[in-house]
């Protein structure tokens, strides 16, 4: 009696949630050596004759409970087994966690297929090995990394010198580590020069130790941070403590195919994988570290369905594997210090704490003309004069002025009601982009050239917000003879020497000096508090340390306009009793971290329809549903019916009301669509939108 077929159970690459679970495919006899779990298939789907892509999950038996005759895959598209099954796991929970697809997930993980990189990969992996690579020898095995492969030779390790981690101890966190520990780690606010005379932050030192020690044992370190500028200087620091052979960056500026060919060195063996959020995703042979710099950063929060935050990603997979976690940044999360008081982190800090030098200065005009244009108080101005002129106890250098928004006027008003100038074709907000330019619009791009206030039909407009082109321009009268660097998103700037020059930087894109600034300038914190979010002050508290790391020692730091406990924190450095403060009130006012929340938007019999799928009892409260309002180009597209909800629920019940909400959004995605007048063969896409642990609920 001949044995029973092997069944292939397939993820299909699709983002429609009803196709989100294991599909059953017959495995064909020609390619039963090929089909092994992680590879890419082609399959066909029973509509119209479609094909599409997937994962080979899993190979197992075919349930009795089927009587049918499965469909047969048709092709294995490559050997290479790119799907580990810690991904996989992955994938899922936090599929199920945010009530999206897994697919969703993986297309984040997995970089698109570049053909030429993959042969090369796997031809390099044959001659490694000395052997033809059949995908029927040994299952399979080559295609991936056995258990042996590529652990770090004593000639690598050897190649360069074993630095370790400063100012925690000796090797106590590098033992921590060892040991599997979870860490909310403080890091050292300060600029430290590395070997071939470059300077970085120390934090990215102290990670890049860490995680070359954990490579040294075998196993790979994953570090995950927000933005380029700070991976260029993680990449720095571990050039000088690692081989390039153990460093993999996955970085979403990367080509495609520099990308994949980082992504199947992973794959491997151990490495020391960096990169931005996706990072965390990664394949990796015996996972021992996984680090997240800067989470409470914004641009760790996923744009993509279903939006899940690095961090939640790091603490899933952290439970999933049991390696050792590290959440670090210039100041601490409100989410960290959830779960340092939960007992689920540990809070470790240097052993001797390290505080910039703060000074806190009201608004108080200049005695000279050209400073008050440019908005620098007294203090302020005294303060720059001396860094760019000198001193007997200090040297000159260059001094850091951050400001709030970039461009020249990012926003203006009309001349005579003071009414903010608005495009006529979008309605989005006009800006101006340098001196005597025309109005243009923020969204659409339209020049407003024969722009008039729409309620007073006045033709003259004012500025009412000057960004980072204007304050350079209006320094560079105050300081006549001083160089001016303007550095933003249109104008980067990494690195400058250690010579006199004002720099005008918008937040986060300040550049490092050789040595340290030796004065930093913090211009607009008024202004930057007042915007609507959650975590406007903590995000204004983490803008301000970074600039005031990049400080030489003992140079002043000046915020400037800002009072009360959010800026005697910041001068003190009692950031962690900060972020307990923050908890305290989000407790008190039912936000999060202290419960979780999901946003449900859409047409408002949806969004209803969706509420009505939830067990009350699942939840704190409903806020909403209530009317959404886009603005500028933005509103045309959202229909006129737009609302949404806020359900609010404990972490207790996240399983159930995920599950809940996932179901509703199916039978949503299912649901039969009349087919807009004039349109018959057209059906409208589901337009109903969940976001699971919404940052931005204001």
């Amino acid at each position: 009696m001949a044995a029973a077929a092997r069944v292939a159970r397939v993820v299909i690459d699709s983002p429609l949630p009803q196709l989100d679970h294991l599909f059953d495919y017959a495995i064909p006899e020609e390619l039963a050596d090929a089909a092994v779990p992680g590879v890419r298939v082609r399959v066909p789907l029973r509509s119209a004759g479609r094909v599409a892509d997937g994962y080979l999950v899993e190979v197992g038996d075919p349930d009795d409970a089927f009587e049918g005759t499965l469909s047969p895959i048709e092709a294995v598209v490559s050997p290479a087994r790119v799907l580990t099954p810690e991904v996989w796991r992955l994938a899922r929970r936090l599929a199920d966690r945010s009530a999206g697809t897994a697919s969703d997930i993986l297309r984040l993980a997995v970089p698109g297929r570049m053909v030429r990189v993959e042969k090369a990969w796997l031809a390099a992996r044959s001659a490694s090995s000395g052997e033809s690579m059949s995908p029927s020898d040994a299952d399979g095995d080559q295609m991936s990394p056995p258990d042996g492969a590529d652990v770090p030779d004593g000639a690598s390790i050897a190649a360069v010198p074993v630095v370790p981690v400063r100012g925690y101890g000796e090797r106590v966190l590098e033992d921590a580590v060892a040991r599997d520990e979870r860490i909310a780690l403080r890091a050292i606010p300060r600029l430290v020069p590395l070997p071939d005379g470059s300077w970085v932050g120390e934090w990215a030192v102290t990670l890049a130790a860490l995680a070359a020690d954990c490579w040294r044992g075998g196993r790979t370190a994953i570090i995950a941070v927000p933005d380029h500028r700070d991976l260029e200087q993680l990449a720095a620091a571990l050039a000088a403590v690692a081989p390039p052979e153990a460093v993999v960056r996955a970085d979403a500026g990367q080509a495609n195919a520099d990308r994949y060919r980082g992504f199947l060195e992973a794959l491997s063996g151990p490495r020391i994988v960096i990169g931005n959020r996706s990072v965390v995703y990664a394949p990796a042979s015996r996972l021992g570290l996984l680090v997240v710099w800067e989470d409470s950063d914004p641009l760790h929060a996923e744009p993509l369905s279903p939006y899940v935050h690095t961090r939640d990603a790091a603490l899933v997979r952290q439970e999933l594997e049991g390696c050792a976690l590290v959440l670090s940044g210039n100041i601490r999360s409100v989410e960290a210090q959830r779960l340092v008081e939960l007992g689920w982190l540990r809070d470790f800090g240097p052993e001797r704490a390290i505080t910039p030098k703060i000074v806190l200065t009201a608004n108080q005009q200049a005695p000279e003309p050209m400073a008050r244009a440019a908005r620098i108080p007294s203090t302020a101005w005294r303060t720059a004069r001396e860094a760019l002129d000198g001193s007997s106890e200090r040297p000159r250098g260059p001094v850091l002025v951050q400001v709030a928004r970039p461009g020249y006027a990012p926003m203006i008003a009309c001349a005579n009601c003071g009414q903010a100038a608005r495009c006529t074709y979008c309605k989005g907000p006009l800006h101006q982009t340098r001196a005597g330019a025309p109005p243009s619009c923020t969204v659409c791009g339209r020049l407003a050239t024969d722009w008039q206030c729409e309620h007073c039909e006045h033709r003259r407009f004012r500025m009412t917000t000057i960004g980072s082109g204007r304050t350079a321009e209006e320094l560079g009268r105050a300081f006549p003879g001083t160089r001016v660097i303007l550095a933003d998103g249109d104008h980067p700037v990494q690195r400058i020497g250690s010579g006199p020059a004002l720099v005008v930087a918008t937040r986060g894109a300040e550049p490092i000096a050789e040595g340290g600034y030796q004065a930093v300038l913090l211009l607009d914190g008024e202004r930057m508090l007042a915007r609507e979010s959650l975590h406007v002050a903590e995000d204004c508290l983490r803008w301000w340390q970074s600039a005031a790391g990049l400080a030489a020692p003992g140079a002043p730091t000046v915020l400037v306009g800002v009072s009360g406990p959010l800026a005697r924190d910041f001068a003190t450095g009692r950031l962690v009793e900060f972020a307990h403060a923050e908890l305290v009130d989000r407790r008190e006012l039912r936000f999060p971290p202290a419960v979780r929340l999901a946003s449900v938007t859409g047409a408002e019999a949806t969004v209803t329809e969706v509420l009505r799928a939830v067990d009350a009892s699942l939840l704190i409260d409903v806020l909403g549903p209530a009317p959404v309002e886009p603005d500028g180009a933005s509103a045309r597209r959202a229909g006129p019916d737009q609302v949404r909800a806020v359900l609010r629920f404990e972490y207790a019940h996240g399983a159930n009301v995920a599950a809940a909400v996932r179901a509703a959004v199916v039978k949503n995605a299912t649901r039969r669509r009349r087919a807009p007048a004039g349109r018959p063969g057209y059906r409208p896409a589901p337009s109903l939108r969940v976001r699971f642990d919404d940052p931005e609920i204001l």
